[in-house]
Parts: C-alpha cells; structure tokens; sequence
C-alpha cells in the first residue's frame, strides 16, 4: 500500500507540471462561487427556479467530477502517445495496483471537493452521513471515464472527441427530470441516473436506501469491466 501512494503522490504531482492542466484546478472555486452565490440570488429574484434547485446542486456536483475525468483522461492518453505505458506495463506491479494508484487521488480529491460544496451549499440541509454517502458514489465517476476513454483512444485528438461525447453522456439522465414520474428511471441504464435521483431525494428531504446502493453496485460492475478492458489496451 505504501508503494501505492507513493506512485500516486508522485503521479499527482506531475499534474503541476504542465501549465494547461494545472489551470483547470481554478474551475471547482468558480464553481462553488456560482452555486453558493449566483443560484441563491437567481432562486429570490425569480420564483420560478425553485422546483429547479436540486437540478443546480446535481449539475454542481457533477461538474465537480469533471475535473478529473478530463485531467486523468488526458493524463493517460499522454503516456499511450508518448509510450510510457509500455514501461507501466513492465514494472514491478500488478496492473490492479497501477490502475489504484492513478485514480486514488482524484478520487479522494473528488470526494472531498463534493464534501464541501453539499456543506457549504446554501439551497438545502444535508447531513454529514448523507453528504459522504453523496461524495462518494459521485466520485466513482472519475475512475470508470478515465478508463472507458482510454480504452478507446489512442491519441489526444481522438481523446478530446471522446471526452466531449461522454461529457454530454454523463447528463443525459437530467432528462428524467422532465418527463413523467413512471418513466424516469428509464433512463436507470446509465450510471449517473443513480447519482442523480439520490442528490434530487436527499434534497428532498429523504433518500430511499436502494437508490445509492444500485449506484454503487452499478459503478463497481462498470469500474471492474473498464478496468479489464483497459489493462488489455493501455499497455500494449
């Protein structure tokens, strides 16, 4: 475990060294300055938005997620183009451990990001337990993109393409949202959808424990998959 955190330390600081990744840390502080001021304010002037509230928290939280999925996603289309994989692929160390190594961080940056803003977020009241459970089962997005992505990709063009595509993936299911009550978990088959509803019910006030935990059966189905997937490709 050691050896794991070392190579994730050291792999999370080689973010710090390219200025253009680097600069996307900025994004989760413009975020909470929108969703701890600009909502609040638009939520009095304009009665109107308050059904929409929980849609504001579930985009902020979800937005948060993007940061690493796009910094890790680049992160390890680099290593394919410049052939660094191949020296990952040859190290003392199982590919489990690499693939653990490269998303703990990011993670539990993730985790701590949506933490926060479920504290800080004026819009509802969100217990400490319900906040973690929400943190967590969000940030299990980061590992399961990065890793679809670079399972697909060889390059950084074709990345970016692919990055774009998930991006709007990731948010199709706000669409349940909008469409009657007995056909909004349809769109149940995508990940997020999960996510999603258990944000929305906790606003609410109540958060039936089957949702979380079909979120969090589902990503582990998926992170397992990609992950195999990925240690077939990234390395070859």
């Amino acid at each position: 475990m050691k050896k794991i955190a070392k190579l994730a330390l050291t792999d999370f600081k080689l973010i710090f060294r390219d200025p253009t990744l680097r600069s996307f840390l900025a994004l989760p502080v413009l975020l909470f300055l929108l969703v701890v001021y600009l909502v609040p304010y638009l939520a009095d002037t304009y009665e109107a938005l308050a059904p929409y509230l929980p849609l504001f928290l579930i985009v902020g939280a979800i937005e948060n997620t993007q940061l690493f999925c796009f910094i890790s996603s680049i992160v390890l289309i680099d290593e394919k183009e410049s052939d660094v994989a191949k020296v990952y692929g040859v190290v003392p160390m199982s590919k489990g451990q690499y693939i653990l190594s490269r998303f703990m961080i990011p993670y539990l940056f993730t985790v701590l990001l949506n933490v926060i803003l479920f504290a800080v977020q004026p819009l509802f009241s969100i217990g400490w337990g319900l906040n973690l459970i929400l943190s967590l089962l969000s940030a299990l997005i980061v590992p399961v993109y990065a890793l679809a992505i670079n399972s697909m990709v060889e390059n950084r063009i074709k990345g970016m393409v692919y990055i774009k595509a998930f991006n709007m993936v990731v948010l199709i299911p706000i669409a349940a949202f909008f469409v009657p009550d007995s056909f909004s978990h349809l769109f149940g088959i995508l990940p997020t959808h999960w996510i999603f509803q258990s944000i929305e019910q906790v606003a609410l006030g109540s958060l039936p424990w089957w949702m979380p935990l079909i979120g969090f059966a589902f990503f582990a189905v998926l992170t397992v998959w990609v992950a195999r997937v990925f240690i077939r490709r990234h390395f070859a």
